[in-house]
């Protein structure tokens, strides 16, 4: 903190004298650059942003300080306040701060003891310079933590941070973090990828960095060319390793940064701005290690685990502990050995403090102290009732503190009813959520974000037709559903955390107070709330019930889940379940974390309505979920993606999903719609589409990402207990390729083109390549009543009246339209040369069909169109020229001991392929209507080999007849 003595000054009152007085700064002032004698220095300039209610063009704001809100930087010293007045003396509420105004400091009595004079100047606004630990010991090799966060947003930054004298640091001992891309040593920062762009995408580095030394022993990290319009957090995390200092005492630190628009600016580097490292000659970095393991562990309350950095050299600690916040220690029970400590045989439900005592050497003494709380603190023990009408929220986030504080602990929520409005989740803290516990939501969540350089236009729901995400080619908000890009105004919220737990076998409920509109922005500030679990740019985090090794199942005679006992029996007892409903947009919104795992949760069991989608995972990686049941939602229930909503993209990767059971309005598994960045490695087993208004299973890449190796009930997971089933599913599979391009720096215009002998208008992207499926298996599952048979509409289930959605599985490839088809010529190409993008080795097998049918023969002569940037779901297909399988654009597909059957007499193809090479077809099985000609059906299709395929006329069962290999088409 800034602390100056202020000059007597003359007083207001009859010529006397003025007290002298001290003014101190607030821990976070960023108005106040400096205080000079009797001269208050405040920043002034200008900013670009935005809340949700900033009218059009009215983004561009100056940064100064309302009068009125002053007094709220400023600390006083003793019993005082304030007063403003004009150059006149006349007194001021609020407005605009004049060169020339005063600060009139008043002691209790009415005598005036300070004044001070208002300037402005233009400057930045101060930025936040933190260290983890502000403590070192003196002659050890440790690593520091710095945290830098500018004031305001621009693009093209610097950012400077001076390192005092006495602290040395080279190059290759740091690293550095910018806006939660992810660590990279100093020199690697400026070849450090900025994620999946397009050609109109101007930065093409995340930054650079150099170290800089002074000729008075001081450092100076410099990094360059910043894009800081993103906020994840901390801007930069500045990693020091194997610092040493020589000496006990004091180390200032400090930042200062210079913004680029709407106008240049340099922060003060005061205040906030510096941070100060204190030498002591003990051990200062003892700490406790929680535990890291991604399922919650019930039984690890009575051991602890500590780390501290060994100084080396001969000398010997024993670990101390006591019961009673530190007035008296005993010796712990503990293993030592290299820096580390295991303390065993702990009481349950006992706050213990923790430090080393040293024996001998030169840090002879004691170290900090460390904490653990060895149980579950129930959250009554900060204020909170249980009873059902109190708003619980400062309780519940005082008691997250107050554990993240003590390094961590599980914060318990015993039987009753607490209702929040926005939960601020912290780093090794976990929620507990016994049963008879209920967690309800409140209206007034948290505002969503202020965003900066991101005018009206893109804050709510966009149209895939619409052009307004390609208008700004720099603007990461516009290339996803609104939903996806606010995070804060959610029911639990966290960013940049790590080894995060809420499990239990309670209830948590939206409570009808989480939006699932995209037009959520429209609603009334107090209903902007649309996500019930937000983790953003986190890692090591539990959603779940209480975990059992049996897998879960469903039980058609009683429209339950089940747990699947030995020898297959059913095991009727799920209270082990967490159960969630009313969830909003998303119950969990994941983006950018890594290392989840989500299991066994009920959804909808109390109220079925207000959820849309499940889980969503985008840019996240290392992903379990397993035992899922979801009762009904309005989407997807699991969906790896991968968007721009973090200002920069994230490939995904690795992904085990198990046990899904479902009912949705949309489809139970989706790769996609967002696909900005790469999906790769998803293995899912055991899956129960119980109904899909939209596809059971679909893989989809839509804005030039590359999707490969999914696979669909391969055991990978684990054993195969049964074989998956899918029922009431507008489409069973929907693998597709469309360009809608929504990357940073796309490009896209419209165009009108024949196709199919129709006037088409669609947007093309023009510099976003064609994305790649590629590499996926389809295994052991069994699929009847095809249609979007869904109880989202309220009926459970309604039967099949000829009314609902009927889409035959489809493998769908993208090709842009021919130049010749263009009106006035296509004017691109993309930037790999490809005009057609094909979906590659594609296999089905074990999959069993029996569709609805009743199709005519004259639907064997459909040619469905082209998928597009407003044309990109199953359902844009309209109908397909075979009742069971529909390919087109595929390089490499098998069809393995499949068949295809019918309810209804349908006169179309069972397979039809169009633009296929490499086609194996074997051990096929297929019911073929009399007035068919044939169950396969051929365009453009090369490399067909078929072996052992027999087809059935009209009805299934009636004499085999074989399938010949018929010409190449």
């Amino acid at each position: 903190m800034l602390r100056l003595s202020c000059y007597l000054l003359l007083s207001f009152l009859a010529g006397g004298t003025v007290c002298a007085q001290h003014i101190v700064t607030a821990p976070y002032a960023p108005h106040i650059a400096r205080i000079s004698g009797d001269t208050l220095v405040l920043v002034n300039g200008r900013t670009q942003l935005y809340t949700t209610d900033t009218e059009k063009g009215a983004g561009v704001i100056s940064t100064g300080i309302d009068l009125s809100q002053l007094p709220a930087e400023l600390i006083p010293v003793g019993p005082q306040r304030y007063t403003i007045v004009g150059k006149d003396g006349t007194e001021r509420a609020g407005g605009r701060v004049y060169d020339g105004d005063q600060l009139l400091v008043a002691a209790t009595d009415g005598h005036i003891s300070g004044r001070y004079i208002l300037i402005t100047e233009q400057k930045a606004l101060g930025g936040r310079l933190e260290l983890e630990r502000p403590y070192i010991t003196v002659g050890t090799g440790q690593s520091l933590t710095l945290y830098f966060t500018a004031g305001q947003r621009s693009p093209d930054v610097t950012v400077k941070i001076m390192i005092p004298a006495g602290i040395v640091v080279q190059e290759p001992d740091i690293t550095v973090n910018v806006i939660g891309r992810g660590d990279v040593k100093l020199k690697g920062l400026a070849t450090q990828s900025v994620g999946r762009v397009a050609s109109l995408y101007p930065w093409r580095q995340v930054g650079a960095g150099t170290v800089e030394k002074q000729p008075d022993g001081t450092t100076v990290l410099i990094f360059r060319h910043l894009d800081l319009r993103p906020a994840n957090g901390a801007d930069l995390k500045v990693v020091l390793n194997n610092v040493a200092v020589g000496r006990a005492g004091d180390y200032v630190f400090k930042a200062i940064y210079t913004t680029s628009k709407p106008e240049m600016l340099t922060s003060a580097g005061t205040g906030a701005e510096t941070a100060t490292l204190t030498g002591i000659r003990s051990l200062t970095d003892f700490r406790r290690e929680p535990d890291r393991s991604l399922r919650y562990n019930a039984d690890g309350y009575t051991t602890a685990r500590f780390l501290w950095t060994s100084p080396g050299g001969p000398f010997s600690v024993i670990v101390m502990q006591s019961v009673d916040k530190g007035r008296t220690w005993s010796q712990a029970q503990a293993t030592v050995k290299n820096g580390e400590a295991v303390v065993s045989g702990l009481q349950r439900e006992q706050l213990y403090a923790f430090r080393l005592q040293v024996k001998n050497g030169p840090f002879q003494g004691t170290s900090n102290t460390a904490w653990h709380y060895t149980g579950r603190m129930d959250i009554r023990r900060f204020g909170a009732t249980g009873a059902d009408n109190e708003d619980n929220t400062l309780q519940v986030n005082d008691a997250i503190d107050s554990l993240h504080r003590l390094g961590g602990g599980t914060l318990l929520f015993s039987k009753g009813t607490y209702s929040v409005r926005t939960v601020h989740l912290k780093s090794n803290v976990y929620l507990y959520v016994e049963k008879g516990a209920v967690i309800r939501a409140l209206k007034g969540a948290d505002a969503p974000e202020t965003t900066w350089f991101c005018d009206r236009d893109y804050r709510s729901g966009l149209s895939p037709t619409d052009t307004g995400p390609y208008e700004d080619p720099e603007n990461y908000l516009t290339k996803q559903d609104v939903g996806h890009h606010y995070f804060r105004n959610a029911m639990f919220f966290g960013e940049r955390l790590d080894n995060v737990k809420i499990i239990g076998n309670g209830y948590i409920t939206g409570n009808g107070n989480l939006s699932t509109s995209d037009k959520v922005m429209n609603n009334a500030p107090d209903k902007r709330a649309d996500k019930m679990f937000v983790f953003k740019l986190c890692t090591n985090v539990e959603i779940g019930g209480l975990y059992r090794k049996e897998d879960l199942w469903y039980d058609e005679a009683n429209d339950r889940p089940y747990y699947i006992g030995n020898g297959h029996t059913k095991i009727a007892d799920t209270d082990n379940m967490l159960h969630i409903d009313r969830a909003g947009h998303f119950v969990l919104l994941a983006t950018g974390t890594d290392s989840l795992y989500v299991h066994d949760t009920w959804f909808g069991k109390e109220n079925p309505s207000g959820a849309r989608d499940i889980y969503d995972f985008m840019g996240c990686s290392h992903v379990w979920a397993t035992n899922i049941y979801s009762r009904v939602s309005s989407d997807d229930i699991i969906k790896p993606g991968s968007d721009c909503s973090l200002g920069f993209t994230r490939p995904a990767t690795d992904y085990k999903v198990r046990n899904i059971i479902g009912d949705t309005n949309c489809n139970l598994f989706q790769v996609g719609s967002e696909t900005a960045d790469d999906i790769t490695n998803i293995c899912v087993d055991n899956i129960y589409v119980l109904g899909a208004n939209k596809a059971g299973f679909s893989i989809s890449t839509n804005d030039g990402a590359h999707v490969k190796d999914i696979h669909l009930n391969c055991g990978h997971t684990g054993p195969l207990h049964s074989r998956s089933k899918m029922l009431r599913a507008a489409t069973p599979f929907f693998i597709s390729i469309s360009n809608r391009g929504r990357i940073l720096g796309a490009e896209a215009g419209g165009y009108t083109f024949r196709e199919n002998g129709k006037e088409r208008n669609e947007l093309l992207v023009k510099n976003v390549n064609i994305g790649v499926v590629e590499n996926i298996l389809l295994n052991g599952i069994d699929i009847s009543e095809v249609y979007g048979g869904s109880s989202f509409n309220g009926e459970r289930w309604k039967a099949y009246d000829g009314s609902q959605k009927r889409i035959t599985s489809v493998v769908a490839g993208y090709k842009l339209p021919d130049d010749t088809a263009v009106a006035g010529g296509l004017h691109f190409k993309l930037p790999d040369g490809r005009h057609t993008g094909y979906i590659r080795q594609v296999v089905f097998r074990d999959v069993h069909v029996t569709d609805k049918g009743g199709n005519v023969v004259e639907d064997r002569q459909q040619y469905p169109p082209e998928l597009g940037v407003g044309q990109y779901n199953a359902v844009n297909l309209k109908v397909q020229p075979s009742y069971g399988l529909w390919a087109r654009h595929v390089e490499a597909l098998t069809i393995e001991n499949c068949s295809f059957n019918y309810e209804q007499r349908d006169s179309r193809f069972a397979v039809f392929t169009d633009d296929v090479t490499d086609l194996l077809v074997s051990g096929l099985r297929a019911v073929q209507a009399r007035d068919a000609g044939s169950i396969l059906g051929f365009r453009n299709t090369t490399g067909v080999k078929i072996s052992n395929a027999v087809y059935y006329q009209d009805v299934w069962g009636s004499p085999e007849k074989s399938v010949e290999q018929g010409s190449d088409k």
